[in-house]
């Protein structure tokens, strides 16, 4: 197999062809998810795994692959067997004997570890619901390459695009097919990615510099590191294409230290794309040269924004400035800088080898191509999700994330991260798009969407975004320092039961300050949790100012636990669970829960066999 130095087109494609020969001496392969399922056990799994296929003799039949996330978080450690295509969850070391003996030696599921419907299992990953919604273009190889192997990666096509692009087309050529697809940021703001490019590369002024935005700081979010994690190669490809294209001949990868696998991915990949001339002097003898540099953030929240991650990689402190000038007229060092987030980069190969047309064909109007997403939150099927652009809230979290628990109802979703809003159910048939979101106080945001049911409490949900933001503004313009402290404070009354009135007009009116006068991104949005609460969610608003209660039964003091006498059957499971010694009762009699002790834990209500807790309004309250 060649070792170095693809220098031309056909050194790639006969190193490609070696790849998919030396994968194919294999009759089956297990993709064992070694990212995201690492906390569950699956390293220990992908060692049972080899140990006992050599024991069986199938050492030299069955490859085990150490692959990144397959998108199906709620089962993992999730494993893959081709070429049947069985999906299992929940795997364990102790069930890798079955597996071998019913699946790699006779070819049948293990039905036990497949996903059911209709009380009926389902072995193949394609007819899982999970999948069946999705359009897996951009995560096609996450869950099937090892990520620190070239080979794998080349085997699937990678760079084939990259030396297309550099032996076959000029620059405004390249920053004419990424623009002519429609492709737009998929970190947020949806800026279209061939206009920024265009911008960079008209911009006077040499070098020009190339930065890939990894600082994943969304709470619930993780689609950038999954990608970084499962398929590294695919977005230094992107980085390779867009740095030609824009005249960059250095680039950064600027990822959040939090991220230990992405980071130790990226820099293996980096020092394979090196050794084989796909980094560094005239590659693919093009007389195109550009190197990637990795840097680890501190994990702020706010080096998400351009101006304040450029900061940051001259060796200040992450603070954002003013704009213009924007980066691509004067951004690190004072140079024409492109910054492009992780997903981006993803999507360039895949434009570039299908084509402008093909890429904009999929989509809507103003968003094309597909978007992923990180289902998380009170929903089933929880994971990483990608689905064409305009497709519904209903389609991704009912269809592919099979909805919210069985007994309890949608409430609303979360998008785009801190700064992004509430959409309530009236919204779920909504096509999602860059343009239908805003309308309705959201914003794409990078891709986080967390599922709420009737058990949450709205008032509280802002709280705790407002709460992120605040931690996590830099302090550096009043109105975000100040604007969100205040606002917050009121929140923080508003879920203690010493909201006024009044409060609400209040929030309005400092939301809207904090909108027009802040510096950055982070400002500017910060109260989109709250404003969409209030518009949606009123009523929860003045349930806990005017009534001093709380619907959801989730900020304490706004409701109580009582024991129901007529239904409490005495067995002392709430008695020996309550951490505060706060219930009382002999056995066999009904109990009593002692409200100055109380710490509104739950332990009793989840425990009670009997259902004999109940959540209620507060004693003596309006309507008590």
């Amino acid at each position: 197999m060649v070792v170095s130095g693809l220098k031309t087109p056909a050194d790639l494609e006969r190193f490609r062809d070696e790849a998919r020969a030396a994968e194919r001496r294999y009759r089956s392969r297990v993709l064992v998810c070694m990212t995201g399922c690492r906390s569950l056990g699956a390293v220990e799994l992908g060692k049972a795994f080899r140990e006992q296929l050599a024991a069986a003799g199938l050492g030299d039949e069955v490859s085990v692959v150490d692959a990144g996330c397959h998108g199906p978080c709620s089962l993992a450690p999730a494993v893959v067997i081709e070429p049947q295509e069985f999906l299992y969850g929940g795997v364990k070391p102790d069930d890798v004997d079955e597996i071998i003996e019913l699946t790699l030696r006779q070819g049948l599921p293990v039905e036990r570890l497949c996903q059911s419907s209709n009380g009926k299992p389902v072995a193949v990953a394609r007819d899982v619901a999970f999948y069946r919604g999705q359009r897996r273009d951009v995560l096609a190889d996450c869950g099937r390459v090892d990520p620190v192997r070239i080979e794998d990666a080349v085997a699937r096509g990678a760079y084939a695009a990259a030396a297309k692009a550099l032996t076959s087309m000029q620059p405004d050529e390249v920053v004419a097919e990424v623009r002519g697809s429609g492709l737009r940021g998929r970190g947020g703001a949806g800026f279209p990615t061939g206009v920024k490019w265009d911008l960079c590369r008209r911009a006077p002024g040499d070098p020009k510099y190339l930065i890939c935005n990894a600082d994943e700081g969304d709470p619930g979010a993780f689609m950038d590191r999954a990608l970084l994690e499962g398929v590294p190669h695919q977005v230094l490809e992107g980085m390779v294409i867009a740095a030609y294209a824009i005249g960059a001949s250095h680039g950064f990868v600027y990822v959040r230290a939090e991220y230990p696998i992405a980071v130790e991915h990226v820099s293996v990949a980096l020092a394979q794309a090196r050794e084989y001339g796909l980094l560094g002097p005239d590659i693919f003898g093009s007389g195109f040269s550009f190197d990637i540099e990795l840097r680890m953030g501190a994990g702020a929240f706010v080096c998400g924004e351009e101006s304040a991650l450029i900061a940051s990689l001259e060796g200040h402190r992450g603070m954002p400035r003013p704009r213009p000038p924007f980066p691509v007229q004067k951004g690190y060092l004072g140079k024409p800088t492109v910054i492009n987030n992780v997903e981006t980069l993803a999507n360039v190969p895949l434009i570039l080898a299908r084509g402008k047309d093909a890429y904009a064909s999929i989509g809507t109007d103003g968003s094309k191509g597909t978007k992923i997403f990180a289902l998380a939150g009170k929903v089933q099927n929880t994971g990483l999700v990608e689905v064409p652009m305009g497709a519904s809230l209903r389609d991704v979290i009912f269809g592919i994330g099979q909805g919210v628990a069985e007994g309890r109802e949608f409430k609303a979703a979360q998008m785009g991260g801190p700064s992004g809003g509430c959409v309530p159910a009236e919204f779920l048939d909504l096509p999602i798009d860059y343009d239908s979101v805003k309308s309705i106080g959201a914003i794409m945001g990078s891709g986080g969407l967390i599922v709420m049911d009737d058990q949450t409490c709205m008032v509280d949900v802002a709280r705790f975004f407002l709460e992120f933001v605040q931690d996590e503004s830099c302090g550096k313009c009043p109105p975000c320092r100040i604007g969100s402290r205040h606002m917050l404070d009121i929140l923080r009354r508003i879920c203690a039961g010493e909201g006024r009135e009044g409060d609400v007009d209040q929030l309005r009116e400092l939301a809207e300050e904090i909108r027009a006068g802040s510096l950055c991104g982070l400002g500017q949005t910060a109260p989109n949790p709250v404003l969409t609460t209030i518009r949606y969610f009123r009523d929860e608003y003045d349930s806990h100012i005017r009534e001093g209660y709380c619907p959801a039964h989730v900020c304490a003091g706004l409701f109580h636990y009582l024991v129901l006498e007529d239904v409490c059957i005495g067995c002392g499971a709430c008695q020996r669970r309550c951490p505060a010694d706060a219930i009382v009762g002999e056995r066999k009699k009904p109990h009593r829960i002692l409200p100055e002790k109380c710490t509104y834990c739950g332990a009793c209500f989840e425990v009670c066999p009997s259902s004999a807790i109940a959540k209620v309004r507060p004693a003596g309250g309006p309507n008590e």
